[in-house]
C-alpha cells in the first residue's frame, strides 16, 4: 500500500508540473496572440467529461463489489438493528444524491458544449427552481435528523426501570491498554480518583479504598457480557483522549480524561453464536487464507478465531493500533460462574499490600 501510495503521489506531482509547464507556455502565446478555444476543442473537452464520467461511475461500482464485504455485517446489540437502518436508509439517499447530480454535471457539459454559433438559454431567476433544490433537501435532511435524534435519545436512555439492573461495568482507558472494573453484588462502582493511584498496593485504577462500595468490584483484563441482558458503561481515561470503540455492538464513546462518560446498550448474540454467522465464517475462513500464505514466506502467525473486540477509535499514541480487550458475551449462567470466580478488589488490594 507504501508503494502504492508514493507511485500516486509521483504520478501528481508529475502531472502538476506538466500543467504547468503547459500554463507558462499558454502565457507566453498570449503575449503574442489571443488563443480562443474552438469547436473542435470544446467537443474534445465534452467527450472527456463523459468518459470521465464513466470511469468514475465503474470505480465507485468496483469499489462496492470489492470491498463492500469488509463491512461489519450482523449487529450484536439490540440497539444496532437501529443504527444499521439509519446508516442504511443514509447511503441510499447519499448514492441517489452522488449518481443523479454528477450524471447531469458531466452529460451536460458534453451535451451543451460550446458551440460558435450557440447562444446560452440562461434564467435570471426562478422561483419554482429554488423552491424544488431548496425544499427537497431541506425535507429530506429534516426527516433525516429527527430519525438521528430518535435513535440517538433513546440509546443514551440511562433512566433504567428498577426491575432491569443492568450489570454495570467500569471501562478504564490508559495508554495503552483497558482495565475494566465490574460493581460487584451491590451493583455500585465505588468511588476512584487518578490522584489515588498506589502501584506499589495494585490499585492502578485510583480505587477510593475508604469507599465501601469498592469491596466487591471486580478488576479484570477481559470483558465477559451476558446474553439478553443490558451493560452500562461508565469510562474513564487516565491519561489522554480515548474512545472506546465496540463495532460489532455499534458502541462508541470518548473515554475524557478528568470525567465520567457512559453508554448502554443490550447484547444479543453471544460469541458462539456469532463464530457461526455467515458473514463471519466467510471473514474468518479469508484472514487464515492470508495467514496461511504469510506462514509459507516464513512468518510465525497463529490461526485466527474470531472475538468481539473494544478497541480505541482515537490516534492515542504510538501503541494506539494495540490498545484493545477481548470482550465475551456468554449465557446469564456462563456470565455468573466467571463472575464468582473472579477476587474482588478488596482481596487482591489486601494482599498486595501485606
Amino acid at each position: 500500500m507504501t508503494v502504492f501510495l508514493n507511485i500516486v503521489i509521483i504520478l501528481l506531482v508529475a502531472i502538476t508540473l506538466w500543467q504547468l509547464s503547459k500554463v507558462f507556455k499558454i502565457y507566453k502565446a498570449t503575449r503574442a496572440e489571443s488563443l480562443v478555444a474552438n469547436d473542435s476543442d470544446n467537443k474534445v473537452q465534452g467527450g472527456l467529461m463523459l468518459a470521465f464520467l464513466i470511469v468514475m461511475f465503474a470505480f465507485v461500482f468496483y469499489g462496492l463489489y470489492k470491498w463492500g464485504p469488509l463491512l461489519l455485517g450482523t449487529p450484536a446489540s439490540e440497539h444496532g438493528v437501529t443504527v444499521d437502518t439509519l446508516m442504511f436508509i443514509s447511503w441510499i439517499i447519499i448514492f441517489a444524491v452522488f449518481f443523479l447530480t454528477h450524471t447531469l454535471l458531466f452529460f451536460f457539459a458534453y451535451k451543451y458544449q460550446g458551440k460558435k454559433d450557440g447562444k446560452a438559454l440562461y434564467y435570471s431567476d426562478n422561483m419554482k427552481l429554488e423552491m424544488i433544490w431548496t425544499g427537497i433537501p431541506v425535507i429530506v435532511l429534516t426527516g433525516l435528523i429527527l430519525f438521528g435524534l430518535y435513535t440517538w435519545n433513546d440509546i443514551t436512555d440511562y433512566d433504567f426501570d428498577a426491575e432491569e439492573q443492568p450489570v454495570v461495568v467500569e471501562l478504564y482507558a490508559q495508554q495503552f491498554n483497558w482495565t475494566a472494573r465490574y460493581a460487584g453484588e451491590d451493583n455500585t462502582l465505588g468511588d476512584a480518583n487518578v490522584r489515588l493511584i498506589d502501584i506499589d498496593n495494585v490499585n492502578v485504577l485510583g480505587l477510593d479504598t475508604s469507599d465501601p462500595n469498592f469491596k466487591d468490584d471486580l478488576i479484570t483484563k477481559e470483558i465477559h457480557l451476558p446474553v439478553g441482558r443490558r451493560v452500562h458503561f461508565k469510562i474513564r481515561s487516565q491519561d489522554v483522549l480515548h474512545s472506546a470503540y465496540m463495532p460489532h455492538f455499534r458502541a462508541q464513546m470518548n473515554c475524557v480524561p478528568g470525567m465520567v462518560t457512559e453508554f448502554s446498550f443490550i447484547p444479543t448474540i453471544t460469541t458462539v453464536d456469532m463464530r457461526k454467522d455467515e458473514g463471519i465464517v466467510t471473514k474468518v475462513a479469508n484472514i487464515n487464507s492470508i495467514r496461511d500464505t504469510r506462514r509459507e514466506k516464513g512468518e510465525d502467525l497463529d490461526a485466527y478465531e474470531f472475538d468481539y473486540l473494544l478497541l480505541c477509535n482515537k490516534i492515542c499514541g504510538k501503541s494506539h493500533y494495540n490498545m484493545q480487550m477481548k470482550i465475551i458475551v456468554e449465557t446469564p449462567a456462563e456470565y455468573d460462574a466467571w463472575i464468582r470466580s473472579q477476587k474482588q478488589a478488596k482481596d487482591v488490594i489486601k494482599v498486595a499490600s501485606n
